[in-house]
């Protein structure tokens, strides 16, 4: 099948433009490219019409173009979705949008053990970040998995939050994942991001545009092609500068990634962790447990961690080994941090740390009255195996009862 495809490239500095030209099952790619982010309106089309010149090809002769929409810098997303706007209405052909983060990952030499982490500098400290697969090679065509679309995160945390999600991703593929790493955000933020010394560096640092008109081939392919009126950018930041109101307000000149959406990986709990923990065991409980409780868990051996958000205490838990199942004796997440997705990050660690001790689930006691934590346990998996009557203590010296909850892991260490 013939095809000639028309790539542009401009969420960082580079601005590229690659020729892809497929005939008779021979692919070529030429190139031009830029450096300098300030000139890629002034370069692109030129350099897009000295390759079409070099080739001996008309605009009219192509099929599709393809573009980097990012994440990346915003005015540079802007000039390549709107050049490849313009030509895909001009010309009356399709616009095929390619994720930036993927255009690094495939200039990746990995295999399908390999979980490419592509981070990518979103300056002030933070990170786009994404996770890419090679689920499968077949006749030298690549198939994607995604494992993480992208997000912006803070540099300092992309390291723990790969830690945390790296089991997760294995066990999506069926075989442990070794980490790949890939983009310019490693050596931006270097200090920042120290790596395990099993993590692989790979050398590719940004999206280019040869790398960009392969996969537009293979969205093309594939049918991922749009019409050009609805080829957008892909943004990760809500917003790119403050309103003026909320510079007049002291909030500064930029956004900041929220610490607070943040993933992070929970630390074991210590001694120096107790006055935190009690502190807020109390404001999100009606009967706490005690400092007394907590410090005798740390004693017994129980699996005990901390979430912590910029120095602050976010969240605990505290997990209980018998020989079959974990039992969950307690878990809560600050006030101000509920809906945040913190309390399911809790409590996937607690199943972690169950299947890698070999239990078959985790148990748990709620309460009746507390609707809102059954129905969070019961999207998580867990059903009620039974009810402990008088389990609780109540208002006024009364008792109230406890739903037992359980969470059964398959064989193959999903839930059952």
């Amino acid at each position: 099948m013939e095809l000639n495809l028309l790539a542009l490239e401009t969420s960082s500095s580079r601005c590229g433009v690659a020729l892809l030209r497929a005939v008779d099952g021979r692919l070529e790619v030429s190139v031009r490219e830029h450096e300098g982010s300030q000139e890629h309106a002034e370069r692109l089309l030129p350099m897009a019409n000295e390759l079409l010149a070099a080739s001996g090809l008309a605009p009219a002769a192509l099929h599709a173009v393809a573009f980097g929409q990012g994440p990346g810098g915003f005015t540079g997303l802007r000039v390549a979705c709107g050049v490849a706007q313009g030509m895909g209405l001009g010309l009356g052909i399709p616009v095929v949008p390619i994720v930036s983060h993927q255009a690094v990952a495939a200039q990746v030499e990995t295999t399908p053990a390999g979980a490419i982490v592509v981070a990518l500098d979103a300056r002030m400290n933070e990170v786009y970040l994404a996770v890419y697969r090679q689920a499968n090679i077949s006749d030298g065509e690549i198939s994607w998995e995604v494992l993480q679309a992208p997000l912006l995160i803070a540099a300092a945390e992309v390291v723990p939050w790969t830690a945390h999600h790296l089991p997760a991703w294995s066990a999506r593929a069926g075989l442990p994942l070794e980490p790949v790493l890939a983009g310019d955000a490693w050596d931006a933020y270097a200090s920042e991001m120290e790596y395990p010394g099993a993590w692989r560096r790979a050398d590719a640092r940004r999206p280019e545009a040869a790398s960009v008109a392969r996969l537009g081939r293979q969205g093309w392919l594939q049918g991922e092609a749009v019409a050009p009126e609805l080829a957008a950018p892909l943004y990760v930041r809500d917003k790119v500068a403050f309103t003026t109101a909320e510079r007049m307000r002291g909030e500064g000149g930029n956004p900041k990634a929220r610490p607070s959406l943040v993933p992070s990986v929970p630390q074991p709990m210590t001694d120096a962790d107790l006055d935190e923990v009690v502190a807020l065991e109390a404001h999100v409980q009606a009967f706490p447990w005690t400092r007394g409780n907590f410090a005798d868990a740390l004693a017994a051996g129980y699996g005990a961690w901390a979430l912590r958000r910029e120095g602050k205490l976010a969240g605990f838990c505290v997990l209980m080994f018998a020989p079959d199942v974990a039992h969950l004796l307690v878990i809560a997440v600050a006030k101000p941090l509920h809906r945040q997705g913190l309390g399911g990050l809790l409590l996937d660690w607690c199943e972690q740390q169950a299947r890698e001790r070999g239990m078959e689930g985790v148990l748990l006691e709620v309460r009746p009255s507390n609707e809102s934590a059954i129905s969070f346990y019961k999207r998580h998996g867990y059903l009620q195996i039974g009810v402990r009557r008088g389990y609780y203590p109540a208002e006024k010296g009364g008792r109230e009862d406890a739903l037992v909850m359980q969470k059964r892991f398959a064989a193959d260490g999903a839930a059952a």
